[in-house]
């Protein structure tokens, strides 16, 4: 039990130094480009959510030891954190578009380093997977809220639709079904990080920008309805499969034998 208790102990010490370095970030931020309320409390409020959630998950989870792939994790949680705030401060002055898309772009390619010190370490875990998984669409969603900005709101459909799927998992329970490995999926899920990083940069024409993030939009439409679809068939073939194998009960086969 004391041996729990030291881990655990260690644990939420990792998220706290993780906390910590997330407001030095927005101290850094602050100071570089006099970043107002907004920005500030929604930073705050982002690097007190991921120390909470991440406490918790990580005490359910009876984890040994955080894990070199957890710590990169974590370092990205941060660098989204300051993006966030970036974002949330774009809604009083104009962006720093040069840092905002520099954060951005590092998180981004850190996004495929994680699993694979996962892998090499031999520290895969479900709680890294998912941790891995929250960041990724928490960035997507606050890119979309960006880019809506100069595109329109329909933008923000990309950074909702993998909040919109778990919310309808509450109502379907088969949606929580797991989906076979797909590379198309993964794929799917880079480019819009891609996508909208390069639109938010404002580097190209606005009609390019536009044509890139409605392909964006588009080939997630495709992955998520080919997951659904998939979802749904599967739930039907389970259910009548679990149909076939039900014993018959006693009073249908008396019946049966009259």
């Amino acid at each position: 039990m004391a041996l729990n208790n030291t881990f655990d102990a260690r644990l939420q010490q990792e998220t706290a130094v993780g906390a910590g370095v997330q407001i030095l970030l927005l101290a850094l931020l602050g100071t570089a480009i006099g970043m107002g309320p907004a920005g500030w409390l929604t930073g705050l409020a982002f690097a007190f959510a991921t120390w909470a959630v991440l406490s918790r998950a990580l005490h359910r989870s009876r984890l040994s030891s955080f894990g070199p792939a957890n710590r990169v994790t974590l370092g990205r949680a941060t660098l989204v954190g300051g993006v966030t705030a970036l974002v949330a401060d774009s809604f009083e002055s104009t962006p720093p578009v040069a840092l905002l898309v520099g954060l951005t772009a590092v998180a981004l390619v850190l996004d495929g380093v994680d699993g694979k010190v996962a892998r090499r370490t031999g520290t895969s875990s479900a709680l890294g997977a998912r941790f891995d998984m929250e960041v990724d669409a928490f960035l997507i969603l606050v890119l979309s809220v960006y880019v809506a900005m100069q595109l329109g709101p329909w933008v923000v459909l990309i950074g909702s639709m993998r909040y919109a799927f778990v919310a309808a998992a509450r109502v379907a329970p088969w949606l929580n079904a797991p989906l076979p490995p797909s590379f198309a999926r993964k794929t799917v899920a880079a480019v819009q990080g891609v996508c909208l990083l390069l639109a938010g940069a404002e580097l190209l024409p606005l009609a390019v920008n536009l044509a890139v993030v409605l392909l964006a939009l588009g080939s997630l439409l495709w992955s998520f309805g080919r997951d659904v679809l998939w979802l749904w068939r599967n739930s039907r073939t389970s259910a009548f499969d679990a149909a076939e194998e039900a014993p018959v009960e006693p009073r249908m086969l008396e019946l049966a034998a009259r």
